[in-house]
């Protein structure tokens, strides 16, 4: 059975995407008797207009549908920050489309019909998946929060601090006085909530690798 959310976030839905309504049925049944919140689909057009991006979970998604397909959809969802975790379904064992899903980062690709511990056992994968992204994405919100609260001079003087600079040396390079630039430092450390250079450099480090590239706040 999958753990329960914890009180104050909601509960993971599977988000079943296939063309065929036997088919969800049967995934929805499986899923539902173990206690797994699901939410049903007949294409990909359909889920893209429902889906909220905020909803944690994962994709099961079939791979041959009219209109777009599963791996087309997987391309469009990629775009987009906090894309859901996808476990592929297919009819038939199609090698070089399940090595082009895993490629772009999908959880499983499955052959229908899915025993169900098989199906458990990706759903798992899956949202373990997505929790751990999530987490990652709420630091890197808290980080860039907390940059935001920054003054122009105090971003410069975090800048100089996490390249390694002392005191003197910002004060140099910025034309100001070395009292002034500490100043400057200690209320830039008190609004990062940091009470070290090592500290600040981590938290730097973290947001320069988690940040999606796209979003990255920029830090010299």
């Amino acid at each position: 059975m999958v753990p329960a959310a914890s009180r104050h976030s909601p509960l993971p839905t599977v988000f079943v995407v296939d063309d065929e309504p036997a088919v969800r049925k049967a995934l929805a049944r499986v899923l539902r008797a173990m206690d797994i919140k699901v939410a049903q689909f007949g294409s990909a057009e359909e889920f893209i207009a429902a889906h909220d991006p905020a909803a944690p979970g994962c994709l099961l998604l079939d791979v041959a549908m009219p209109g777009l397909n599963g791996l087309e959809l997987q391309r469009t969802l990629a775009v987009r920050d906090g894309a859901l975790p996808i476990i592929f379904l297919s009819g038939c064992a199609e090698v070089p489309i399940s090595v082009q899903a895993m490629k772009a980062g999908a959880v499983d690709f499955l052959t229908k019909p899915v025993p169900d511990e098989v199906l458990l056992a990706a759903v798992r994968a899956a949202f373990r998946k997505d929790r751990v992204a999530r987490s990652a994405r709420t630091a890197v919100a808290a980080i860039e929060a907390r940059l935001a609260t920054l003054t122009p001079r105090e971003r410069e003087v975090l800048d100089h601090v996490v390249a390694g600079q002392l005191n003197k040396q910002i004060a140099d390079d910025l034309g100001a006085a070395e009292q002034t630039i500490k100043i400057h430092r200690g209320r830039m450390m008190g609004k990062m909530k940091v009470q070290s250079v090592a500290e600040l450099v981590r938290l730097i480090e973290h947001l320069r690798i988690s940040a999606p590239k796209a979003h990255r706040t920029k830090v010299s």
